[in-house]
C-alpha cells in the first residue's frame, strides 16, 4: 500500500512537472532571444540615427569609431554609405547562428548588426538548469510528502486492522484512538462500539454461567440427598414413595430454575409474576433443606403469618429462600428462622439466624458479586437480589447482627 501511494503521488508530481515546466522552459527560451533580438535591432536603430545626424550636419563619417560608442558589447556593427567605403565596428562573430538586424536610411544608407548567440545560449541552458533544479526539488519534495502520508494513512490501517484482529481472537478492548482523518475515525468509532458491544456480551454470557453454577448448586445439592435417602430407605415402599416425589419435585424445580436463567437472559423485563400460596414455598423450603439441618444438627423455624398470598413467581421466590438458608447454613449458627410478616401492600419473609452476624466492613456491599466474607463465591446473594428484583420485589439485609434477610414482595389484594 505505501508503495501504491508513493508511487501514485509520484506520478501525479511528474505529470504536474511535464505539463508546467515544458511549456514554461519554451516560453522563457522564447523571451531570452526576443530580448537579445531587440538590443540588437535596438542598436542597429541607435547607429543609423546617429549616421543619418552627421550626413544631415555635412560632418560626415569616415571611420568605424564615429558610432562604436553605440555599439554594445559582442555586436559588430557594418555601415554602408552611397560614394564611401564600407565602415566597421567591433568584431565580426563566427559562425551561421547570429543574431541580426539591419536598418535602411533615407539617403540610401544601410546598418548592419550581427551578434553571436553564444551568450543567448549560455542564458538559456542557465535558466534551463534552474528550471530543472526545481522540477528536481518538487519531485524529491513529492516523494517525502508521499512517503509521510503513506506512513501516515498506512499506521491508522495498521492498528485498525490490529483491532479488528483483536476482536476475533476475543479481547474486546476498545482502543479509543482517533487520526484525524474522518473515515479512519469511523472505522474506529465502529470497532470501538463493536469492541464495547462484545465485551457486554461475553460479560453477559460469563455472568450467566456463574449464576447457572450457582443456582444449579443448590437443587442437585438437595436432589442428591434426596437420592441418598431413596437408597438408605430402600426397604420401606411407603417413604421411598414419599422422597421419590419430593425428588421429582426437585427436579421439576431444577428445570423451573434452568428455564427462568435462559428467559431471563434473553429479556429480563418478561413478566412471570401471579398470585401464589407463599405458605407452600415455604413449606417446599422446609422439605428440601430437612435433611441438611438434620445433619448439621440445625433447626428450621417457622413464625408469623400464615395463609398469605403473595405476588411473584414460586419458582424464583423459593431460590431467593433456599440462597438465604444456604447462607445461614454456611456462615450463621444456631437455628434458622424464617419469619414472614406484614409491611404497608407488602409482606416480607425475613431469614435470620444466631451466628456472629455480617462483618461491619460488609454491610450492604453482601450484595456485591465477588464480596464474600468467607470463602465463597460470593454470588449467591448478588444473584438472590437481581432475582428478587427481577420479578418485582427486593431483597435487603435489615441487621447486621444478628443477620436478618429480608425479602419483600407484593401481597394479593385477595387476602
Amino acid at each position: 500500500m505505501k508503495r501504491r501511494m508513493i508511487n501514485s503521488l509520484l506520478i501525479v508530481v511528474l505529470v504536474v512537472v511535464v505539463v508546467f515546466c515544458v511549456p514554461l522552459a519554451l516560453v522563457e527560451k522564447r523571451t531570452i532571444v526576443s530580448s537579445a533580438q531587440d538590443r540588437v535591432d535596438a542598436t542597429a536603430v541607435r547607429v543609423l540615427a546617429l549616421v543619418e545626424s552627421r550626413l544631415a550636419a555635412g560632418e560626415g563619417v569616415k571611420e568605424g569609431r564615429v558610432f562604436e560608442s553605440q555599439v554594445t558589447e559582442g555586436s559588430y556593427v557594418e555601415v554602408q554609405i552611397p560614394g564611401q567605403p564600407v565602415l566597421s565596428a567591433g568584431d565580426r562573430p563566427a559562425g551561421n547562428h547570429l543574431l541580426r538586424a539591419a536598418e535602411h536610411g533615407t539617403s540610401g544608407e544601410i546598418v548592419t548588426v550581427e551578434q553571436s548567440r553564444e551568450d543567448v545560449d549560455h542564458e538559456i541552458a542557465n535558466n534551463l538548469l534552474l528550471l530543472g533544479v526545481v522540477a528536481l526539488l518538487a519531485v524529491q519534495a513529492a516523494v517525502a510528502l508521499a512517503v509521510w502520508q503513506a506512513k501516515r494513512l498506512a499506521r491508522p490501517l495498521t492498528e485498525l486492522a490490529e483491532t479488528a484482529e483483536r476482536l476475533g481472537s476475543g479481547d474486546p478492548r476498545p482502543r479509543d484512538r482517533r487520526y484525524g482523518v474522518p473515515e479512519l475515525d469511523r472505522i474506529a468509532e465502529v470497532l470501538d462500539t463493536s469492541a464495547e458491544r462484545i465485551a457486554r456480551m461475553l460479560t453477559a454470557e460469563r455472568r450467566l454461567a456463574a449464576d447457572a453454577s450457582h443456582q444449579l448448586r443448590t437443587p442437585l445439592t438437595a436432589l442428591s440427598m434426596r437420592l441418598e435417602e431413596i437408597t438408605a430407605l430402600a426397604e420401606e415402599p411407603e417413604t421411598v414413595k414419599e422422597e421419590a416425589t419430593i425428588a421429582l419435585q426437585q427436579v421439576e424445580r431444577l428445570t423451573d430454575v434452568v428455564q427462568r436463567l435462559l428467559t431471563t437472559q434473553r429479556d429480563p423485563r418478561s413478566p412471570t409474576a401471579v398470585a401464589f400460596d407463599l405458605d407452600e414455598v415455604i413449606k417446599q423450603q422446609v422439605e428440601e433443606w430437612g435433611p441438611t439441618l438434620r445433619e448439621q444438627g440445625r433447626v428450621l423455624s417457622l413464625e408469623g403469618l400464615h395463609g398469605v398470598t403473595a405476588v411473584g413467581t414460586p419458582g424464583t421466590v423459593a431460590q431467593v429462600l433456599a440462597t438465604l438458608i444456604e447462607n445461614s447454613l454456611m456462615h450463621g449458627a444456631g437455628t434458622i428462622t424464617l419469619r414472614v410478616r406484614p409491611s404497608g401492600t407488602s409482606v416480607v419473609v425475613e431469614v435470620q439466624d444466631q451466628g456472629a452476624g455480617v462483618p461491619a466492613d460488609l454491610g450492604n456491599r453482601v450484595f456485591e458479586r465477588a464480596v464474600s466474607g468467607r470463602n465463597s463465591t460470593g454470588i449467591g446473594l448478588a444473584v438472590a437480589r437481581d432475582l428478587a428484583e427481577a420479578d418485582g420485589g427486593r431483597l435487603e439485609l435489615l441487621s447486621l447482627k444478628p443477620a436478618v434477610f429480608a425479602l419483600f414482595l407484593g401481597r394479593s389484594h385477595q387476602d
